[in-house]
């Protein structure tokens, strides 16, 4: 909170609404399931001094008592004609007696969580005071973790790493990927994790070709590989990492990529120091794979950032150059086409130190685990 006041001072701005689960959570500390019911909204209101204000549904009263937040107003949600609107402009309204600006996060992977009209109403009702984007000002904040929030993503991706290692007892060629993946969820599970909201997994014949989809009622067969991503929670913190299993028999061209992206990720990790940025992580990556016959990659970035959320600003990319700090917590994910349809991704989760990086996952087999 003293950070994102310093900033309002610097940039004259009066007041800060958020509305989205990651924000709130991260100025308030209020952390519950409801969020997945796209039926009540929830306000944060930061002021350029104090402590924050919510204002919210009434449902969520004690849980925002036990925060350290004790300005709470709430009204009867849902109340689609004025679901806490006028509350909530009235509340702005008294805060902007200085700057007349309150900063709202309208940018790059920013979203409102309210619907349109209510926003549009909320602006109307606070006529004559400037809206100004803070999006990026929000990334920054929550660019750098604190101690804590290492430790609790170290965490879950220990307990993904331990699932990762025994998954090789449990795949199967013969059954679906919906089946293989739903007993590495139930271990995740069983190991500790609060939830696995994320897990992709595609098989195909020497390669997949969709890294996003899935798991489907496909088959395994033998020559298949295999692809697990998971973004799996521990107390409200994401890990993100895959890895990649070969049934019976691998086709060479596979295997020769699996060591490339292998070793992309270890020229990543030597690039991911305090003072480079993350196109040079992205210019370490790339370069491997490019000497190692990539046709090419189309995901668009080699990694990103990790916390609150399975994907965080930055981008791990050609042209995003933002410079690397102790404390960032990042994924590096080398994918390459190696053949037309054909692809191979590898992917681990870092944290940047004084002097270099410190794997968060623990590493991949350096060669394709082979099941039967």
């Amino acid at each position: 909170m003293s950070r994102v006041q310093r900033v309002m001072h610097d940039r004259s701005i009066d007041a800060i609404l958020l509305t989205t689960e990651p924000d709130v959570r991260y100025f308030s500390g209020f952390h519950t399931q409801f969020w997945e019911s796209p039926t009540r909204p929830w306000f944060l209101v930061l002021p350029r001094e104090g402590k924050p204000i919510a204002v919210i549904p009434g449902i969520g009263a004690a849980g925002m008592r036990a925060t350290w937040v004790d300005d709470i107003r709430t009204w009867h949600s849902p109340q689609p004609e004025d679901d806490g609107i006028s509350m909530l402009a009235d509340a702005l309204s008294s805060l902007t007696t200085k700057s007349n600006r309150i900063g709202v996060p309208l940018g790059h992977e920013s979203l409102l969580r309210m619907p349109a009209g209510d926003y549009q109403v909320l602006r109307d009702r606070l006529s004559g005071i400037e809206i100004v984007d803070v999006a990026t000002e929000l990334h920054q904040l929550r660019y750098v973790k604190s101690p804590a929030e290492v430790a609790k993503i170290h965490h879950v991706c220990q307990i993904a790493s331990d699932a990762f290692e025994a998954l090789p007892q449990s795949l199967k060629a013969g059954e679906s990927e919906r089946e293989n993946v739903k007993r590495f969820r139930i271990d995740l599970l069983n190991r500790g994790a609060d939830s696995t909201p994320y897990i992709v997994g595609g098989a195909g014949p020497g390669g997949y070709g969709n890294i996003i989809m899935g798991p489907g009622d496909r088959i395994i067969d033998e020559g298949d590989i295999l692809i697990i991503d998971t973004g799996t929670v521990y107390d409200g913190y994401f890990c993100d990492f895959d890895r990649n299993f070969g049934f019976g028999h691998v086709a060479d061209d596979a295997m020769r990529a699996y060591e490339t992206v292998f070793k992309s990720t270890d020229a990543g990790f030597e690039a991911a120091k305090p003072g480079n940025t993350t196109t040079d992580v992205w210019a370490a990556m790339w370069a491997v794979m490019e000497s190692g016959g990539a046709l090419g990659n189309d995901v668009g970035r080699m990694g990103h950032g990790l916390g609150m959320q399975l994907t965080e600003w930055p981008s791990n990319t050609e042209t995003d150059m933002t410079v690397l700090e102790p404390g960032v917590v990042l994924t590096l994910e080398p994918g390459m086409e190696f053949a037309p349809g054909r692809q191979m991704v590898h992917e681990e989760n870092i944290v940047i130190t004084d002097d270099g990086a410190e794997w968060l996952s623990r590493r991949a087999p350096q060669e394709m685990p082979i099941i039967g």
